[in-house]
């Protein structure tokens, strides 16, 4: 068994002052995701994301960012999955993106609501075919009994819709999540990390603050 303990990863960047930080937190986010593309990140829309339902048993999975502005942060999913009943439940939720070979995490706490039909509409038509035959055939969450039945689905649709359009699944679309909290953390030398998080005000103004390591 590995020596957890052992394993220790000396940060190296040179920190992170209030000064370097833009007055608006979705400016900042643009910084650092398109500094994570510059950087060759794996998958730098990735992130965790963390719902609670009635259960008040936290659920996380790894989602893809499709895109933001100043309104919030937009992906896609089944309506019928268990993130979905969960987000039905309690419209509240957590992001968190790792951009490690940065040093970087960037977490994220918010409301989280449908998107209209017309842009999820949007984003689907644009997808490949086989994303979009891909929605239909996985009852996101549900039990299967083997991944040929799947498969087995998939073939299906896709020789039934070989010469048309995949139509659009009315059980399919975006989620946007509108941020309330959210934090910059950067890597720091002997375990001082830079933590800045920008909070909305009652006035729907952001507020900036350096938190403790």
């Amino acid at each position: 068994m590995a020596n957890l303990e052992a394993m220790r990863q000396e940060y190296t960047t040179k920190g992170l002052h209030k000064s370097d930080m833009d007055k608006n937190p979705i400016k900042q986010f643009e910084l650092w995701f398109n500094q994570a593309i510059d950087g060759k990140i794996l998958e730098p829309n990735a992130f965790s994301l963390a719902t609670v339902g009635h259960s008040k048993i936290p659920s996380i999975r790894t989602v893809l960012l499709k895109s933001y502005d100043e309104k919030g942060f937009v992906f896609f999913s089944n309506y019928k999955s268990k993130k979905a009943r969960q987000i039905e439940e309690n419209p509240k939720c957590a992001m968190h993106f790792a951009w490690l070979p940065l040093e970087r995490q960037v977490k994220i706490e918010g409301s989280i609501e449908q998107i209209s039909k017309t842009d999820s509409l949007k984003y689907f038509l644009g997808r490949p075919k086989g994303s979009q035959i891909g929605a239909w055939v996985s009852h996101q969450s549900e039990i299967i009994s083997s991944r040929s039945l799947l498969e087995a689905k998939f073939n299906e649709i896709k020789e039934k819709f070989i010469n048309g359009e995949i139509p659009f699944p009315s059980f399919w679309g975006g989620y946007i999540i509108k941020p309330e909290v959210i934090e910059f953390w950067q890597g720091g030398k002997d375990r001082l990390h830079d933590r800045f998080e920008y909070s909305l005000d009652e006035s729907r103004n952001w507020n900036l603050n350096r938190l403790a390591p």
